[in-house]
């Protein structure tokens, strides 16, 4: 059986932004498993011989994270043996909006990110109760996912909900905030290669990366995630209880599973 490489960027014709999220480190040196977790842009032009390498892979789970026009319009073509989540992150409604109560910000300290726009948009969603909902529901996916398989979440583009979803990932798992905002830029990067389908090596992404400016501009974004977290509650494991609902034994078994 041949043995997967650990490659960063999966090269499919139809996805442009399709990533494996493995192999960065968190804060005890471990490393996080490589063909375990990708995230990606729109699965709904896939080939056959995308088809193909994502059974190679035994990806089996497939979060959506699109809204339903979203869906509807370009739905995923999906491959053979795979379980199709539907998890709309954006709220349509207003209600479920917790950031807007004075009270709520005021109890939870939640960080005013006054200059940062696109930081406002993801802190929002971070605290809305349906988006919650949807993010705990690509967690209890993880937490089910047999050892030998894999899992994918994706919106359109592979930026906003999937850089989001891909934060509280990589924060469940221990990983830092500046390989987070690193690992959302890389998207921006991406783009210019993969639609030239000139791909860089993992050696390329890693000078990329390493070159990245993160305090400025979009790569203080996602600090409406991260900064949020860790001034609201202190630490990710206190949201992941309190906010998404899940027990110390949930988070425990997240790292075990997804943790080299």
């Amino acid at each position: 059986m041949k043995i997967l490489t650990h490659d960063r960027i999966v090269a499919l014709d139809g996805p442009l932004n399709f990533r494996d999220v493995g192999g960065y480190k968190n804060n005890k040196g471990q490393g996080v498993k490589w063909n375990k977790i990708y995230r990606s842009d729109s699965l709904s032009s896939l080939s056959v011989k995308d088809k193909i390498k994502l059974v190679r892979r035994k990806i089996t789970v497939d979060c959506d994270l699109r809204s339903n026009y979203e869906k509807n319009s370009s739905p995923d073509d999906l491959w053979s043996g795979v379980k199709y989540v539907d998890v709309p992150i954006y709220s349509d409604d207003p209600g479920k909006d917790k950031s807007t109560n004075k009270l709520y910000r005021f109890v939870h300290h939640i960080p005013d990110l006054k200059d940062n726009f696109i930081g406002q948009i993801y802190q929002r969603t971070l605290l809305n109760t349906h988006s919650q909902e949807e993010f705990s529901k690509v967690f209890a996916e993880l937490l089910e996912l047999p050892a030998d398989e894999g899992l994918v979440y994706h919106c359109s583009a592979g930026k906003d909900r999937t850089g989001m979803t891909s934060a509280l990932v990589l924060m469940a798992l221990g990983v830092n905030d500046d390989t987070i905002a690193r690992d959302y830029l890389l998207t921006n990067e991406l783009y210019d290669f993969a639609v030239s389908r000139n791909l860089p090596s993992n050696d390329d992404i890693s000078a990329m990366v390493a070159k990245m400016n993160v305090t400025k501009g979009e790569g203080t974004a996602i600090l409406g995630i991260t900064e949020t977290i860790r001034k609201g509650w202190g630490s990710f494991d206190s949201f992941f209880k309190k906010e998404l609902g899940f027990s110390q034994y949930d988070l425990d078994q997240l790292r075990k599973m997804y943790l080299e």
